[in-house]
């Protein structure tokens, strides 16, 4: 259900380690442990990569901008497993390490050096507030970073590259419209950003410099194709920003070149948008194989 961003561009603000966008788009895992990967730029459809070390369903992931690194996912059991890939390299993932908690539905965030694990739920589908964190460039086990501010499975996630962003989710209550976000190189709780235009949870996202965008979920009434977006350095709620081309579509994943944010998944579709225009999205192209059930997207060079 996640993305990064990686194009080698520094991020505005004090602080922060830089955001990165890239050409290449990867999708992996929703019941498959096959890989594929697209050319952002360039619409079409997706190109074999490899295969992940296990199938796996609800997974998440993230990137410094050359390695992805893929976390948790459900096959007969929730998973502490992180998995990773060379970006620029196609080839099957290899093993990085552990989260501290097996993990379903969780949602990932970084920028170019650190990722960013954040909620879900454990083997028994109970919420899991406990984020974790990883340092990408190094293989090893994951740290405790903090709680969240809402639990909620599955969500949507962006960067700017000093903040992660979470969005949406189910929990007890039901689905939500919360929006929270983290400071990525500093451990702490999450925090309250604004709200959604429609609480959902099985949503994706991604961003270019300034704006997040979320698209698609499972509302009250069924899987919709509404896209909304925010400004990340202004804390107010989010604008409707148009539909994905599919009218129902949810566990998708996103990437972003920086310009067009691509969104994949449910089972086959994939489709983009000019993250700076608002409007409806166009067709791209198709999978290489069905994805759902949460499938993961990172970006990179």
């Amino acid at each position: 259900m996640a993305t990064l961003h990686n194009n080698a561009v520094p991020a505005s603000g004090s602080g922060g380690t830089g955001m990165w966008y890239g050409d290449r788009g990867v999708f992996l895992g929703g019941g498959s442990t096959v890989i594929d990967y697209i050319t952002i730029a360039s619409p079409g459809n997706a190109i074999d990569f490899g295969d992940l070390l296990a199938l796996k369903h609800y997974l998440s992931a993230c990137s410094n901008g050359s390695r992805g690194v893929v976390c948790g996912g459900y096959n007969s059991s929730a998973s502490t497993a992180l998995d990773y890939i060379t970006i620029a390299t196609t080839g099957n993932a290899s093993d990085f390490g552990d989260a501290l908690t097996a993990r379903i539905q969780t949602a990932m965030v970084s920028d170019s050096t650190r990722g960013v694990i954040t909620g879900g739920a454990d083997a028994s589908w109970v919420h899991v507030t406990s984020m974790d964190y990883i340092t990408i460039a190094t293989t090893g086990n994951a740290s405790a970073f903090g709680t969240v501010f809402s639990a909620g499975k599955p969500r949507g996630t962006c960067s700017d590259g000093i903040k992660g962003f979470t969005a949406g989710g189910y929990a007890a209550a039901g689905r939500q419209t919360v929006i929270e976000y983290i400071t990525i190189q500093t451990t702490g709780n999450g925090v309250d950003f604004s709200d959604l235009t429609l609480a959902r949870n099985g949503l994706a996202g991604c961003s270019d410099a300034t704006r997040g965008v979320f698209g698609g979920g499972y509302a009250d009434g069924g899987s919709v194709n509404t896209i909304d977006y925010i400004t990340m350095a202004t804390t107010a709620n989010a604008v409707d920003f148009g539909d994905l081309t599919v009218s129902s579509r949810s566990d998708l994943g996103a990437a972003s070149d920086g310009v067009y944010a691509v969104f994949v998944g449910d089972p086959t579709t994939i489709d983009y948008v000019t993250i700076q225009t608002t409007g409806n999205a166009t067709d791209f192209g198709d999978l290489t194989t069905s994805r759902g059930t949460g499938t993961a997207a990172t970006s990179g060079n």
